[in-house]
């Protein structure tokens, strides 16, 4: 595993989250890199990426309600997701833009409960 997501958990409608993600044996500062989510019986989805230049892409479900960053030097990205909805349970994973198929972790699991 090349790239370790958390900070999942459960929380309320409208509740907030910040999801981590480290990434080890890659090479960081020279990657694009994304937050994706898949939730049971859906297709995997891309949530936002940011490239080395920092350049930002989200959903069109976002809607302003999540922000991506990275800190190169931490060889990490961050999720910041506030307003969440039930919708948004999935599991998240971190990994290159675009994907590697070696870089998968386990992901972390977000629940947004009614």
């Amino acid at each position: 595993v090349q790239l370790q997501a958390s900070g999942g958990g459960l929380v309320n409608i409208g509740g907030s989250l910040r999801l981590s993600c480290i990434a080890s044996r890659v090479t960081f500062s020279n990657d694009g890199m994304a937050w994706y989510r898949q939730a049971p019986d859906e297709e995997l989805e891309l949530v936002a990426s940011i490239d080395i230049n920092g350049r930002i892409k989200y959903g069109d479900f976002v809607k302003g309600r999540f922000t991506i960053s990275r800190d190169n030097a931490k060889k990490s990205i961050f999720l910041q997701m506030n307003n969440l909805k039930p919708e948004d349970t999935a599991v998240y994973y971190c990994n290159t833009d675009p994907w590697a198929f070696g870089n998968w972790g386990q992901g972390t699991q977000v629940t947004v409960s009614s």
